[in-house]
């Protein structure tokens, strides 16, 4: 299979089959929502169904059923959810999506005023055309697979024709009985009730199918649970059709993982590794250089453009888009994260950001939702965004945590940079204007205004807002407290070298270890301990008293 054997029309109904348990998969999630290729299994099985164009979708659920509908619902809200009672098997969970799509099919028609019996038109019995039914867990079933068993089904006016293929084990697998005359099937067989000649067969059924509704309808009509496993199985539905005179016929997939079934993690993870070598060929084909395929994974909506690089470790997730001449990775995870042209990211994670063309990130950024990076923008090492926008040509280098801001064209934020938007019950917002310059170690307690042009100084807490062209400074003068150190930290290694440094100053008469300034300090500090010397001593504080440091100098202090 692979181009269309010839264009048919759309189906009358696509039939989901989603009830089953799941119970190999261990699991408290739902088999079906399961996800290989940043999509649920009946997600994939959906859309596949959803590009026939058919007039009703139906999905049946049981197990968790609640979960599964709610799933389906939100990705195509059109779907019939058909509830399969407790009677187990797929010839029921068809049966009762043939019930609910024919009552459907004739309450439309009666709407329509269409006359009871008119032919090609919904109304007498009910769906007229034909029905495919697919299994929910078989994910790497795409459109084309399906448009190609539907068209083949209406150029040889079969009454049923099943998607088959050919496997190396077909141990546990329904096998495809074949009339060796003619090469049409005579019956599908179940593993369980299949006889030691009939296990041989490699030949297996997919578990899908298109039928003529009619046919459909009364053989179904027809069915009984007198098999080893005592459900309901729609397989026997083609042996019926046969006995009444119709044509059934089998599309052979050459590629067996296309119509593979998932029953436990083990092949979850198969399909999911298949998927994504599937996927990751795709790209390369379309002109994307993917440097490490086997570190690549990449979600089936993703959406790459030519001459984009994809760097080992490189994980893209979700509706992530990456325009031409972007280099992504190594080791960067994006999740719905849009990356304009030329922009490099490196080792990063991000999700839900905007980054535009020419930017940079990276490495060790993180972006969370609401990062939008403007033109030729730059978001450093060890900075974290959230909810940010950062305009053309600024930069955030490293060391900061950027969140609920907004900051300007062609500004610098210096490292070790805060916007302080939460005060323990909202946040706030930080906006830092155009060609702004701020200090290291800044703080921007929120809200707070930094306006056009101007400048914070290093180690400011900015709380107030700083006017356009303005210099923003609150911090202190500096001072320092002489032998503190051997005071409060004796016997450290860093108590012994400053005791041997001030020795060596005393015995040299100089003060090399200092600079200009402290040596200044220094000499300013002998002059007035001379001057001094001749004046009383006062009394030592009191134990436990505090000094000027805010430390206590008492006998017991630590």
């Amino acid at each position: 299979m692979g181009a269309h054997v010839t264009s048919a029309p759309p189906p009358a109904a696509v039939v989901v089959l989603a009830a089953g348990q799941g119970t190999r998969m261990r699991s408290a999630v739902p088999k079906m929502l399961h996800e290989v290729g940043g999509r649920s299994l009946v997600g994939h099985v959906v859309a596949a169904s959803r590009s026939l164009d058919p007039e009703r979708l139906a999905v049946v659920v049981r197990h968790q059923g609640e979960a599964v509908a709610d799933h389906v619902l939100a990705l195509a809200p059109e779907t019939v959810i058909v509830d399969q009672d407790e009677i187990p098997g797929t010839g029921r969970a068809v049966q009762c999506a043939m019930a609910e799509l024919d009552a459907r099919a004739l309450a439309a028609a009666a709407a329509e005023g269409i006359p009871e019996g008119q032919e090609g038109r919904g109304a007498g019995r009910g769906l007229a055309g034909a029905v495919v039914v697919v299994a929910g867990d078989t994910p790497l079933v795409d459109g084309d697979v399906l448009a190609d068993l539907l068209a083949a089904h209406h150029a040889e006016a079969s009454a049923v024709t099943v998607l088959t293929t050919v496997v190396e084990d077909s141990t546990g697998y329904g096998r495809i009985v074949r009339d060796h005359s003619t090469g049409d099937v005579v019956r599908i067989v179940e593993h369980k009730d299949a006889t030691e000649v009939e296990r041989e067969i490699r030949e297996i059924n997919s578990s899908i199918y298109v039928f003529d509704a009619a046919v459909l309808r009364d053989a179904l009509g027809s069915l009984g649970s007198d098999n080893a496993q005592g459900e309901v199985y729609l397989p026997d539905v083609l042996e019926i059709a046969r006995d009444a005179g119709g044509a059934v016929r089998a599309v052979v997939a050459p590629d067996p993982m296309t119509v593979e079934g998932v029953n436990d993690r083990r092949q979850l993870a198969a399909l999911g590794a298949e998927m994504n070598r599937r996927v990751l060929d795709r790209w390369m084909a379309a002109g994307v250089t993917v440097v490490d395929p086997a570190t690549t994974w990449i979600d089936v909506d993703v959406d790459l453009a030519q001459d984009v690089t994809i760097l080992p470790g490189t994980q893209l997730h979700g509706a992530t888009k990456v325009a031409t001449g972007a280099v992504i990775g190594p080791d960067t995870t994006l999740t719905d994260v849009e990356v304009g042209l030329n922009a490099t990211v490196v080792r990063t994670h991000g999700s839900l950001a905007v980054i535009r063309e020419g930017a940079s990130v990276g490495p060790f950024a993180f972006l969370r939702p609401g990062t939008d990076l403007g033109k030729n923008g730059k978001i450093g090492t060890f900075v974290e965004t959230k909810n940010a926008e950062i305009g053309e040509g600024s930069k955030v280098p490293h060391l900061s945590y950027v969140g609920d801001a907004t900051i300007g064209e062609h500004t610098n934020v210096g490292a070790a940079s805060i916007t302080v938007n939460y005060d323990g019950v909202k946040k706030h917002r930080t906006v830092i204007g155009s060609h702004a310059r701020t200090g290291a170690d800044n703080m921007f307690v929120a809200p707070v205004t930094v306006g056009d042009g101007a400048y914070t100084a290093a180690g400011s807490v900015i709380r107030r807002d700083v006017p356009s062209g303005a210099l923003g400074v609150s911090a202190g003068s500096q001072r320092n407290i002489e032998g503190w150190v051997a005071r409060r930290r004796p016997g450290t290694a860093a108590a012994e070298a400053a005791t041997a440094a001030l020795a060596g100053d005393t015995e040299d008469g100089a003060t090399s270890v200092l600079g200009a300034q402290a040596q200044a300090e220094h000499a300013g500090r002998t002059a007035a301990a001379a001057a001094a010397a001749d004046k009383p001593t006062p009394p030592p504080p009191s134990p436990g008293v505090a000094t000027l440091d805010g430390l206590s100098e008492g006998p017991d202090a630590r």
